[in-house]
């Protein structure tokens, strides 16, 4: 069987690095370019040292890309929607990580992102690529998106009593969301300058998160949801948990809940319902999740209110990124949606 032909745009940073990880990996794929235009002309393990004696690639510059059969695009948030149309012309499946055809609508870009979209007609053309909830479309796509990291650890953990209709415009929703240092990129800051960042346990979005959107174009059915999201950065290079605190028309069961989730997600093979009774691994754990594409989803009932804790962990560079991104590309070609995406993660890490 000739291997599907491969490219990553944007391939230096931490998604372009795990995108050429998985990639080298999968079985189906043979990666043929790798762009940067500012590491051109190196080999890719200069940028990524864990892919020594993995390949002998060279970056190369956007204007060297030759056709293909997918092309990934990891540029930063921006650039993907300038340059469309000359994608386009190179490959028949693109897969864009950034956040520039995620939303639907375009005014939201103004809202959330403060600048107008460059071509909002092609915001219709592309599958929010979440497979978990968008499957079937993304199987007959041409054009899918990623998700944003926290948006995919907070979906994933609320699409089940979406999907029930447990959750009301009338009744918030309240979610916390923690994250490593590897989800602000590999560009220097003080933010990231290790005596600031080390230790810190730091707010850095309390309101206005921009994958505010997200959750609310997901998980929205005709009247929106209000949703309440903060996010807070913490000690950890990788890794995301979600806290979402949501309050039901009434209380309801630990047998109830959990038959809400084992429904969804009984044939989801990156999801695993975690909720164990004794131990230190009881609920969801980022930690363990490094460089897999799985996400852990638990939960606690409150015995005094209707409300349920829902807690969602996940790796942001790999199921929320890269990962996710490999695993549209299954189902957009017809391949078994696990290829190339079996590493169950690390334990100690």
């Amino acid at each position: 069987m000739n291997r599907v032909r491969a490219a990553v745009v944007g391939g230096s940073g931490y998604i372009g690095g795990e995108l050429v990880r998985l990639l080298l990996q999968h079985p189906a794929v043979e990666l043929t370019q790798v762009t940067s235009e500012s590491q051109q002309g190196k080999f890719l393990h200069h940028v990524h040292p864990n892919l020594r004696q993995q390949t002998r690639l060279k970056f190369v510059s956007i204007a060297q890309l030759k056709a293909c059969d997918v092309l990934f695009l990891a540029l930063p948030h921006g650039m993907a929607q300038k340059r469309i149309a000359d994608f386009q012309g190179l490959s028949e499946h693109i897969i864009d990580l950034s956040s520039d055809f995620r939303l639907r609508d375009a005014q939201l870009y103004k809202t959330w992102y403060g600048h107008d979209h460059t071509c909002p007609e092609m915001l219709s053309a592309f599958v929010y690529g979440v497979p978990e909830l968008h499957r079937e479309a993304i199987a007959s796509a041409r054009l899918v998106t990623g998700a944003g990291c926290l948006a995919t650890a907070t979906i994933l953990g609320l699409y089940p009593l979406a999907r029930a209709g447990l959750l009301s415009p009338d009744r918030p929703l309240v979610i916390e969301a923690k994250v490593g240092s590897s989800a602000s990129g590999n560009t220097p800051s003080l933010a990231s300058h290790h005596p600031e960042r080390q230790g810190a346990v730091r707010s850095f979005e309390p309101t206005g998160h921009r994958h505010t959107a997200e959750v609310l174009q997901e998980l929205s059915g005709t009247v929106p949801l209000t949703v309440h999201f903060s996010a807070t950065a913490i000690e950890m290079v990788r890794g995301v948990l979600t806290t979402a605190h949501v309050f039901l028309e009434r209380p309801m069961s630990d047998k109830e809940i959990w038959g809400i989730y084992r429904e969804a997600y009984k044939q989801e093979p990156f999801m695993r319902v975690v909720k164990e009774r004794q131990g230190v691994y009881r609920y969801p754990e980022p930690k363990i999740l490094s460089g897999a594409n799985f996400c852990d989803v638990g939960f606690e009932t409150d015995p005094h209110s209707s409300r349920v804790v829902v807690m969602c962990a996940l790796d942001n560079l790999v199921k929320g990124g890269a990962g996710n991104g490999v695993q549209a590309m299954n189902c957009m070609l017809g391949l078994e949606e696990t290829t190339g995406l079996r590493f169950p993660g690390l334990h100690p890490a």
